[in-house]
């Protein structure tokens, strides 16, 4: 027997290219003598839905989608995942189609309420186990998380399941690759039930999904892996009810793995959302040269336009660095000067600035820079049509070293869950690839260039000290005491989370960013505005 795992990158809502794809998959398998495809968790509708789950039309679409596609698949078995509207109540499911028509279907059990899925907010839990016969053997079904639900997986076997076929929907972070396989394999030896992980592959919204299916078998050995990050049929072959072993492709390491991420990230965001083209301010430093680099190799030079918006402050070889960017990519690049609208705006404010009482405020000069830049990127954007690609990482997203309606104005933030150490490491793989990013802007030290000599070490501690802090308390949850007791000084840990939670206003309408963390400062992170905690 062969089995077909197919790893689609689906899209929310669209049901019939979703259909499509699934149907497409299905010729493939047929042709590759396969006579089961299993798809990924909610591959019929994509995954998450969210609120359009509380919608009676979606669901309703949802339901004839499945019917639909039932009819058409007559001479294979297909298992898809999709939601179940059954007795009034909502669930995450699983069907078996065969020869027209639903032959057996499966609610998830585990219903998942983790910052990123709220499960419990749509779908009642299902409370038995669905088992099914193909080809002379057992197989039975899970989605996602049940396949560390022990007991769920006990009952499975006790049914007589011979092999467990795992429906997923499980999205990309660090280290998530190698934590998956080591959570089902812990299922497959309690049970002794070999087990094939679908997954789902693609962007959506700020997550990003890795496909990387594979199967393990009862040995805890796996036995296939499929490419991560990349839509694909992958197939399983069965004989004598053991695994046929195949060569496996490699995982890809920790920083190859960040990268392909966010270039799927960016991709899906912009196909997903027909959207034509994006925009970078180009500055000639790090960040924003990292940016340029995901989205050419996520969408093509075609697609990408730059600019550079040199103000008094700018050094000659940032606009240099710049433009040597640019041209290593092959994008249309611009340079349009700032000064005579910064000295006017200046003129402008000046009545009103001198008759404060109070002393001056160095960052107001510097805000409006970004507030001139942040005004004409969009208004370039709406000229021609593109989404503009905001340049802040985490480490800057997390201490509010940022400006509202200035360097955070754009549509998506692709290194929002990015460390600026982390950045380094990331241009320095890039340029390993193709030396594309200019040596220059990987050796200066980083600077928001708007006052003279700036670094951005004269307003934050180095960045890896403030990076480690940032980790430790956003990611790993670890209190003011926890994080000094690791040896960082006192006074200098209680100013960063100072910063991070003062600045959760500015996060709250900050653009949407790719999530590559186990916590990021998106969807998972959900702190007041207003808190007297850690003042």
């Amino acid at each position: 027997m062969n089995i077909a795992l197919a790893q689609l990158n689906c899209t929310l809502g669209d049901l019939a290219g979703n259909v499509s794809k699934i149907l497409h998959a299905c010729q493939q398998a047929r042709q590759a003598g396969a006579g089961l495809v299993v798809t990924p968790e909610m591959a019929l509708c994509g995954h998450p839905p969210q609120d359009w789950l509380l919608r009676t039309d979606f669901i309703q679409a949802c339901q004839q989608a499945l019917a639909s596609l039932a009819t058409q698949i007559y001479d294979m078995t297909l298992v898809v995942g999709h939601p179940a509207y059954l007795d009034g109540k909502l669930y995450n499911a699983a069907s078996v189609i065969r020869a027209g028509r639903i032959v057996a279907t499966y609610h998830k059990r585990h219903l998942l309420n983790d910052g990123l899925f709220n499960d419990q907010r749509y779908f009642e839990a299902g409370g038995q186990p669905c088992i099914f016969e193909h080809d002379g053997i057992t197989l039975g079904l899970a989605i996602c998380a049940d396949c560390q639900l022990l007991p769920h997986l006990q009952s499975t076997r006790q049914m007589g399941a011979q092999l467990l076929l795992v429906l997923s929907a499980s999205p990309f972070r660090l280290d998530k690759l190698a934590d998956r396989q080591q959570r089902v394999r812990e299922g497959v030896l309690h049970t002794g039930m070999p087990a094939i992980y679908v997954n789902l592959v693609g962007g959506q919204d700020e997550l990003v999904f890795d496909g990387a299916s594979f199967a393990i078998n009862a040995q805890g050995e796996v036995t296939h892996q499929l490419t991560a990050f990349r839509e694909m049929l992958g197939k399983v072959e069965i004989k004598d009810n053991q695994l046929v072993p195949s060569p496996c492709t490699p995982l890809p390491d920790r920083i190859s793995g960040i990268y392909s991420a966010l270039c799927l990230g960016v991709r899906d965001f912009i196909e997903k959302n027909r959207i034509a083209g994006v925009l970078i301010g180009l500055s000639g430093g790090i960040d924003s040269a990292l940016v340029l680099a995901i989205a050419v190799d996520a969408l093509g030079s075609d697609r990408v336009r730059t600019v550079m918006m040199p103000s008094p402050y700018t050094i000659d070889i940032s606009i240099q660095d710049a433009r040597v960017m640019a041209d290593n990519l092959g994008v249309h690049h611009e340079e349009i000067p700032i000064a005579t609208l910064f000295k006017n705006f200046l003129q402008t404010l000046r009545p009103a600035l001198e008759a404060f009482p109070s002393p001056s405020n160095p960052t107001t000069a510097e805000n409006l820079q970004a507030r001139i830049r942040g005004t004409l990127l969009m208004a370039l954007a709406n000229q021609y049509g593109l989404l503009v690609l905001t340049t802040s990482n985490k480490s800057e997203t997390a201490v509010g070293y940022s400006t509202l309606y200035g360097d955070m104005a754009g549509g998506l933030s692709v290194l929002k869950d990015v460390s600026k150490t982390l950045v380094y490491q990331l241009c320095y793989h890039r340029n390993h690839i193709s030396p594309i990013i200019p040596e220059r802007i990987l050796q200066r030290p980083p600077s928001a260039e708007l006052r003279p000599n700036q670094t951005d070490q004269d307003s934050l501690p180095p960045y890896d000290r403030l990076d480690a802090i940032i980790a430790a308390h956003v990611e790993q949850g670890m209190s003011l005491e926890a994080i000094t007791n690791l040896g960082y000084e006192e006074n200098e840990v209680r100013r960063v989370l100072r910063l991070i939670h003062s600045s959760e206003y500015k996060r709250r309408q900050a653009a949407p960013g790719i999530r590559i963390t186990r916590r990021d400062l998106g969807q998972s992170w959900r702190f007041p505005l207003t808190s007297h905690f850690l003042k």
